[in-house]
């Protein structure tokens, strides 16, 4: 009965019939109704972003993201997928079960290509308006992912759009994709081979569709009917692309909506848990697992530790014995004749 072997080995047995024996235990544990909408428009092929230690365009950054985030989503929450062009999003099919479905999950995830743009404009903030309305009719929150380049830029001194949804009712989280300087961006022709960069030449520097800016009559050759936005060709640098933080944050604030970069944080489940609504549903888990571990813990401490220690002992006398013993001499061979 002073034997600890004895001892551990009663532990380990009680623990193993234990873990044979307990049924599972029902918890209340919180999960998610997400739509995650990818922007796919020309600027997300930009290759500021890494993963794995190694270059890669924005829009694979944000597949990797969401396939982090798809194994990290507790079960029973449910995860849907659109993409967003032009000024729409358009969803691929509805919040599913995640882990039922993770397979074709990961599988849809890792095929989003920015060959299905349907057009080549990038209005971020009606897109991002749209993804909000198609996330509010699913009852779900909204996962929008985007560097946030506007292409045309938004109207000199317009600010965004107003957003004509519910404050609040659709939460969620505004993810911004993209380095903080400027790069070009890569160029495709109408077979998607990659030709080159875009120049100043190749994209819009201003948006003509609204007013002119105040300083517009300034301007050479401007006419208040004809040229009200100059003669000249507009200069800027829309052919670079970045995300675009503070036009992120600003969409965030303005439909209630969290706001973070993806090169500032790689908890994304986190960063939503604080800006989602959340499910409660009851989970049976099974414990079994922890007393059949600690029962293994025992066995390995009873039987492997002291076979350690004895060979750890033999490896020192060894090694004792090769220190004091001397080394055999080594004597010329005389040949006599």
């Amino acid at each position: 009965m002073r034997d600890v072997r004895f001892w551990m080995l009663l532990a380990a047995l009680v623990l193993t019939i234990l873990a044979t024996v307990l049924p599972r235990v029902k918890l209340t544990r919180d999960v998610y109704d997400l739509v995650a909408v990818v922007d796919i428009t020309g600027s997300m092929n930009t290759r500021d972003m890494t993963v794995s230690g190694k270059p890669v365009s924005r829009l694979d950054a944000a597949k990797a993201a969401l396939e982090r985030l798809l194994a990290t989503l507790p079960c029973q929450s449910r995860l849907g997928l659109g993409v967003f062009t032009e000024r729409r999003s358009f969803l691929l099919f509805n919040p599913v079960e995640v882990c039922e479905n993770f397979a074709p999950l990961e599988t849809a995830i890792q095929n989003l290509d920015w060959r299905m743009a349907w057009e080549g404009d990038s209005m971020v903030a009606k897109g991002f308006y749209h993804a909000i309305s198609i996330a509010e009719d699913l009852k779900a929150d909204l996962v929008f992912v985007t560097d946030g380049h506007e292409a045309p830029p938004l109207p000199p001194g317009a600010g965004l759009p107003e957003f004509e949804g519910t404050l609040g009712k659709v939460m969620g989280l505004v993810l911004g994709i993209g380095g903080k300087d400027k790069v070009p961006m890569p160029k495709f022709d109408d077979d998607g081979n990659e030709i080159g960069v875009y120049g100043p030449m190749d994209v819009p520097q201003e948006n003509h569709s609204g007013a002119p800016p105040p300083d517009a009559h300034l301007r050479p050759g401007y006419h208040p009917k004809w040229a009200p936005f100059g003669t000249d060709v507009a200069k800027g640098e829309e052919h670079l692309s970045s995300v675009h933080s503070e036009h992120l944050a600003a969409m965030a604030a303005k439909t209630g909506l969290a706001h973070a970069d993806l090169i500032d944080t790689n908890d994304l489940l986190g960063a939503i848990s604080t800006h989602a609504h959340t499910r409660p549903v009851e989970v049976a888990v099974d414990i079994r697992p922890v007393p059949a571990s600690l029962a293994l813990a025992l066995l390995v401490a009873l039987y492997a530790l002291p076979l350690l220690a004895s060979l750890r002992s033999r490896f020192h006398r060894h090694s004792a014995t090769g220190r004091g013993s001397k080394s055999p001499r080594v004597g010329a061979v005389q040949l006599s004749i």
